[in-house]
């Protein structure tokens, strides 16, 4: 049986374990002849959500332009096509539901150990742990 990856789904938050995945989903599409959809998801708080510091908004939009054009760069500089969709809600959640969407035509999804979360999990970040239980796709968790 062979498992066509035509299309990779790597969600990115700027972390380093982010970055760690799109360079496997670079190489999984070099070898594919692939390409790679890069998605962010800002989240976003309950409305009745109170942080000690107040809302913390690490992903301005500024920051998550700058490291999807990065990434773009860095899939153009190996040869690969890249598209980047940013969105607002709940990370795990929106990550899973794009990727089961058909419309998206997802293959393979391939994601980073742990992200940029406040509370980091023993094995797995919160986010990841969540895509890889509710995707109907294969997940690569990369760590």
């Amino acid at each position: 049986m062979v498992i066509k990856t035509k299309k990779i789904l790597v969600p990115l938050d700027g972390s380093k374990n982010s970055i760690r995945g799109l360079d496997m989903a670079i190489h999984i599409a070099r070898q594919s002849h692939g390409t790679i959809i890069a998605l962010t998801v800002k989240s976003v708080p309950g409305l009745y959500t109170i942080h000690p510091m107040g809302f913390l908004d690490f992903n301005s939009m500024t920051k998550v332009k700058k490291f999807l054009l990065d990434a773009k760069i860095r899939a153009a500089k190996k040869g690969i096509q890249l598209t980047a969709k940013a969105l607002d809600g709940d990370p795990g959640y929106d990550i899973a539901r794009f990727a089961n969407n058909k419309r998206n035509g997802i293959d393979l999804v391939v994601i980073g150990a742990r992200g940029r979360g406040s509370i980091k999990e023993i094995f797995l970040g919160s986010v990841s742990n969540y895509v890889l239980h509710k995707s109907k796709k294969p997940v690569l968790i990369v760590k």
